[in-house]
């Protein structure tokens, strides 16, 4: 209180010209009505611009709060787009063979005829045959988990980790996909309570399944040292392959199908097998990277471990 009083004091001067001059404002606005207008309008215009300073700072500190609420609204359309897709429509066909050479005896357990056999005609095994039944059968269900990037190496080494913010208890669990919004980023590579590692894309050892606009099929890899770009090999000569083309995933790895990777910068051909390795600018800036969609299909474990138990059968 004594350091107020002594501010007060020190400054009293300045505080006591600005509330003369408020009050002289304030007889000049009423007593003369141009003036009084002209200054009415003039403190408007100060008070507006003091309200849009306080609104944008109000939106920068709220800007957290903002792409909290956005990245959950992305997850949210990724998961209804996912309920949309990945389903195919087939007919089972059922193939009727007419039944020729048989005995009355079985016609007649078939058709359940009269006592009168001479009744059981061919007409009656017709109807047996079952017409076609369209079904909609779903090959994968994926839910999009958001994760925020707290760590991230970066092309440093053979093998490069992301850390993330979400966990076992978010039901994150390792070999999952991660995504952002405009690409692919790697796999999950091990999980704790609250965090988890990613295997980043930028890691030597690790193909992934691609594919060109035309459908063709390849494996991408990294080519350490670039932050930018892996390396889609043997290509065809048969495909059709130009500069600028779209790189999508398969769906025969943990990707969903047809995200984009990147676009084709260069290509080149190997003289030994006379085929094409494709450069490939990724469409995800890993220098930049914040926020991520850990993906997680619903069906996936079904089919690992039908898969797993298909190899142990051969083996």
């Amino acid at each position: 209180m004594r350091k107020l009083f002594l501010l007060l004091r020190h400054y009293w001067s300045f505080i006591l010209f600005l509330i003369l001059m408020a009050f002289s404002f304030r007889l000049i606005a009423k007593r003369n009505s141009i003036q009084g207008v002209d200054i009415i309008n003039s403190s408007n215009a100060i008070v507006g611009v003091v309200y849009s300073i306080q609104s944008q700072i109000q939106q920068y500190f709220s800007l957290k709060k903002t792409n909290a609420i956005l990245l959950q609204e992305n997850a949210a359309l990724h998961n209804q787009l996912s309920k949309e897709g990945f389903v195919d429509t087939f007919e089972d066909l059922n193939v009727t063979v007419p039944i020729v050479g048989l005995d009355s005896v079985k016609i007649k357990e078939l058709s359940n005829p009269s006592e009168d056999d001479s009744t059981t005609t061919q007409k009656d095994t017709i109807q047996f045959r079952k017409s076609n039944v369209r079904k909609v059968i779903k090959y994968a269900s994926h839910y999009y988990i958001p994760a925020r990037v707290i760590n991230n190496s970066i092309a440093d080494d053979r093998i490069n980790i992301i850390t993330i913010n979400r966990g076992a208890k978010d039901g994150i669990r390792p070999n999952m996909a991660v995504v952002t919004s405009n690409g692919i980023v790697g796999r999950v590579l091990k999980v704790s309570e609250n965090y988890a590692t990613v295997l980043s894309l930028l890691s030597e050892g690790r193909p992934y399944n691609a594919k060109l606009i035309d459908g063709t099929t390849g494996s991408i890899a990294w080519d350490r040292g670039s932050a930018n770009s892996v390396t889609m090999h043997k290509i065809p000569k048969i495909a059709d392959v130009q500069l600028g083309d779209s790189i999508y995933t398969t769906g025969y790895s943990i990707f969903p199908e047809n995200i984009l990777i990147g676009t084709i910068a260069k290509i080149e051909i190997d003289k030994k097998s006379n085929a094409r390795n494709l450069r490939v600018l990724l469409s995800t800036n890993f220098r930049n990277l914040q926020v991520v969609y850990v993906v997680k299909d619903e069906l996936g474990e079904e089919k690992e471990d039908l898969e797993e138990a298909s190899k142990k059968m051969i083996k």
